[in-house]
């Protein structure tokens, strides 16, 4: 299965159709959990476990903090589990952007 048209806009710096959905669920799922529309985001519920985003949201360097937060109240993952929400990611992120 292809993925759908209207997500090759997240996907601007990769060869869109050679993105195999399959093999790169981790990939396509952390981009659309961050950057996604509605329209992405009901897509990628219905084509993937819950459990890939559990553990993107829990692992992922890629989520913003805002999106890491969000994510973290909808599946209700504790916020301790997200390592980009603990205190050692947070000090690293300063020490890399001051803003």
């Amino acid at each position: 299965m292809p993925l759908p048209k209207y997500l090759k806009k997240y996907f601007w710096d990769v060869d869109f159709k050679k993105i195999n959905p399959r093999q790169k669920k981790e990939f396509i799922a952390t981009r659309v959990l961050e950057m996604g529309d509605k329209k992405a985001l009901k897509w990628l519920l219905k084509n993937y476990n819950s459990r890939v985003f559990k553990k993107i949201i829990q692992n992922s360097r890629e989520l913003s903090l805002k999106s890491a937060n969000f994510w973290s109240i909808y599946f209700n993952i504790n916020k301790k589990k997200i390592k980009c929400l603990s205190k050692h990611y947070l000090q690293q992120r300063k020490q890399v952007w001051l803003y």
